[in-house]
């Protein structure tokens, strides 16, 4: 029997990679798991490949190191068995943006947009050589709120969706799948990394890991381009996505808008 390949999951010692690892394990993939914390890498590799018959990599990497981040680039680049990225990693900050330390953010960026930018494109141009391969880009649904929450956290996510979209155009005729998932609000271990509660999230809009990432691969199976759990209507996607698409003939021109001309 052939098997789906190798899967790389970065941020895969807990929350959404970890549970990305065991859904992916139990589909026949063996992993390549990458985060920090090797005691639970190593823990959850040795389950893995007791339950499932299947070869697990270990890859302790802090992906804000220059160093671990080009050992995990140089993996996607040269092992042919790799055939699906998880760029999961990431991290927020606590506070609104203004009252939040600089030094927090700039590690944050480096992990939420320069470490995901390097690795979807070492994927990328791997997986067209080869004419298959699978790239799921974790963003959130604050890629689409622009007026709450830390600006510069929903500023990296904004950027994982336009790096995402750009990339489906790019990958369409090669083989290549790249999807964007934007959880909601997602019961893991982020919040309190970020000083934050869960408690001070409404039950009703806190979603358990299992059933977002058991969404987010059903929408990877319909060939979702972006997958957005926690919303039922998904017209209510593809009205908003056709009227940003509409705008676009209309935002460079060489005059500029009525209103701002002199009468």
């Amino acid at each position: 029997m052939t098997t789906p390949g190798t899967a790389l999951i970065t941020g895969a010692s807990s929350g959404i990679g970890a549970t990305y690892a065991k859904r992916l394990a139990a589909r026949g993939y063996d992993l390549i798991l990458v985060a920090r914390d090797q005691a639970r890498l190593t823990h959850l590799a040795d389950n893995l490949k007791q339950q499932h018959n299947i070869q697990v990599e270990v890859m302790t990497a802090d992906l804000t190191h220059e160093p671990d981040l080009l050992r995990v680039e140089s993996a996607l680049t040269n092992n042919a068995q790799i055939t699906l990225l998880l760029n999961n990693a990431g991290m927020s900050v606590e506070g609104e943006f203004l009252d939040a330390d600089i030094a927090r953010i700039n590690t944050m960026l480096a992990l939420n947009i320069v470490a995901p930018t390097r690795l979807a494109q070492a994927a990328g141009r791997a997986f067209k050589t080869r004419g298959q391969g699978i790239i799921i880009n974790i963003a959130s649904v604050l890629s689409l709120i622009h007026e709450m929450f830390n600006g510069a956290y929903n500023a990296t996510k904004s950027y994982v969706l336009t790096l995402t979209r750009a990339m489906q155009r790019e990958l369409a005729e090669s083989g290549v799948q790249v999807q964007a998932v934007l959880p909601g609000a997602t019961r893991t271990e982020i919040f309190d990394r970020a000083g934050q509660s869960l408690n001070d999230i409404p039950a009703e809009m806190l979603m358990d890991v299992d059933e977002m990432v058991d969404a987010a691969l059903a929408g990877l199976d319909s060939k979702e381009a972006v997958t957005i759990p926690a919303l039922e209507d998904v017209q209510m996607w593809h009205d908003y996505d056709q009227a940003r698409g509409a705008m676009v003939p209309h935002l460079s021109r060489d005059r500029s808008a009525t209103r701002y001309r002199q009468n």
